[in-house]
């Protein structure tokens, strides 16, 4: 098995629910181990767009990491999503951030995600479920990369995305 983790961002409609609808559709290609907290966060990018709600999730699977994006992809088509403007708003984005310590490149997909590093809405979430996690090109830590960047853009919200125990 291998140890996987998501991050999951939707800033159009009703955002919680979709977050919770990507949930359930990733449980088709992989248990989920964590879900973190649900951070709101000012857009990211050129484009005027409302705020979005973030998440990571933890995983595992049996799946290589091509076909599990594959899939991915797939279930954000599944959801509504529309790929328009780059760095738009979005009903879903399912991003694979680390797939166990493997370093990978091909002309649609990069593991680990290149931009965590400077991305708030990524870091805090996956510090909160994974902050000993070691970037297997930083060397760095998940908390450690977390806490340099500012937490001004985002808010950890106080309700959970999942109550203990929801299987969706």
């Amino acid at each position: 098995m291998s140890q996987l983790f998501f991050s999951l961002g939707t800033n159009l409609g009703r955002r919680r629910h979709n977050l919770q609808q990507a949930i359930a559709g990733l449980r088709r290609y992989v248990t989920i181990t964590a879900v973190s907290p649900v951070y709101e966060t000012d857009p990211w990018g050129p484009v005027p767009q409302p705020p979005f709600l973030n998440i990571c999730v933890a995983a595992t699977t049996t799946l290589d990491p091509i076909t599990l994006f594959t899939y991915c992809q797939q279930l954000e088509k599944e959801l509504g999503r529309e790929k328009t403007v780059r760095w738009g708003p979005r009903l879903i984005d399912i991003d694979l951030l680390f797939y166990d310590t493997l370093i990978y490149q091909n002309s649609a997909l990069t593991i680990p995600h290149p931009r965590i590093g400077e991305r708030a809405f990524v870091l805090y979430p996956l510090a909160d479920i994974a902050p000993d996690f070691i970037h297997p090109q930083t060397g760095q830590k998940i908390a450690d990369m977390a806490t340099a960047v500012s937490p001004d853009t985002i808010r950890r919200l106080p309700q959970p995305l999942l109550e203990p125990g929801a299987k969706n």
